[in-house]
């Protein structure tokens, strides 16, 4: 059974891009992108990034990122977007809202998400939606005694906007897709442009439902995807594969071994882990070696701080 989860980062970006200047590449694969950090700092690097993610929440922070190699928001955009935002209309066209926010913030995020549709540019609405979700963080960080300090959602989005990283275009067309991940990789391949790496972040082992385990962050895909009506379906089309709710770790494991069968074709690997104890690096090597030769284990010990350890096996 899984021990009591720990709070940890997903990732350590300085780890990870400390050891991916090590290896040799120019083009890079990551099945799972809950973080678009990494993607944006390797086209820093010229490489060709192709990321993905099956929550189309963490897909659309990867389009405004990753797959944008130029375009802002603009302040006539940004005026769209906010107008109005705070006028209530007959009824919410998103009721799961509030099951999250105030009747007054569900309506500002109701309307905004209504408004991100009007723009014609799809990066400028993944980058209007990025800042919205910043904005739902924003507002989720307040407790009720300090409340009070808390500014309108309008002007957060504007001071929000103000701050968004400047794209970056690294020459390359950067694709980002929301598939199932085991689907991805097969998928990529296929492409004539087949990446040299696959940087692989290991989704965490758990044994809860999709929403469940998202806990607090579930209400970004409920406000993107317009409603809750999709968690069943979303749920089915992991069922058995990796980052799917798992109970043992045997169990986890074979759907790794799954995982990485299916992108063996991809040259190298770079596998990153968050060891919390219940997945240990032992039995990662032990499942990689089954199907190639692992090269190098990396780890950075954070265990005093989170109890947690950053691992990458390459292979």
């Amino acid at each position: 059974m899984h021990p009591e989860h720990k709070v940890s980062p997903n990732s350590w970006l300085a780890f990870e891009l400390n050891i991916l200047r090590r290896l040799k590449f120019r083009s890079v694969t990551i099945p799972f992108t809950p973080d678009p950090a990494l993607g944006a700092y390797l086209k820093r690097w010229n490489v060709r990034v192709t990321a993905n993610d099956p929550l189309q929440s963490s897909w659309i922070r990867a389009v405004a990122q990753i797959a944008n190699n130029g375009e802002k928001l603009s302040p006539d955009d940004v005026n769209i977007v906010l107008e109005d935002a705070y006028v209530p209309g007959y009824r919410l066209n998103n009721h799961s809202l509030t099951n999250w926010f105030s009747e007054t913030d569900s309506w500002w995020f109701d309307n905004v998400r209504q408004r991100i549709d009007m723009l014609t540019s799809p990066t400028a609405r993944a980058i209007a939606s990025t800042i919205a979700m910043a904005a739902g963080s924003y507002v989720m960080s307040f407790t009720d005694h300090t409340r009070e300090y808390r500014q309108p959602l309008s002007s957060a989005f504007r001071r929000l906007w103000t701050i968004q990283p400047e794209p970056f275009n690294n020459g390359s067309n950067n694709i980002c897709q929301s598939k199932r991940p085991d689907d991805f990789v097969v998928d990529v391949f296929a492409d004539e442009s087949r990446p040299d790496l696959m940087f692989l972040r290991l989704p965490a082992a758990h044994g809860q439902n999709i929403r469940t385990f998202l806990g607090r962050n579930a209400w970004r895909e409920e406000w993107l995807r317009g409603g809750s009506d999709f968690w069943d379906d979303l749920e089915s089309s992991m069922s058995g594969r990796l980052g799917a709710a798992t109970e043992t770790k045997s169990q986890y494991l074979r759907l790794l071994d799954e995982m990485l069968r299916k992108a063996s074709n991809i040259e190298n690997w770079a596998i990153a882990h968050v060891e919390t104890g219940f997945i240990s690096t032992a039995d990662l090597v032990e499942t990689i070696g089954k199907i190639r030769r692992v090269d190098t284990v990396y780890t950075k010990d954070f265990s005093e701080l989170t109890g947690a350890k950053a691992v990458i096996i390459t292979a």
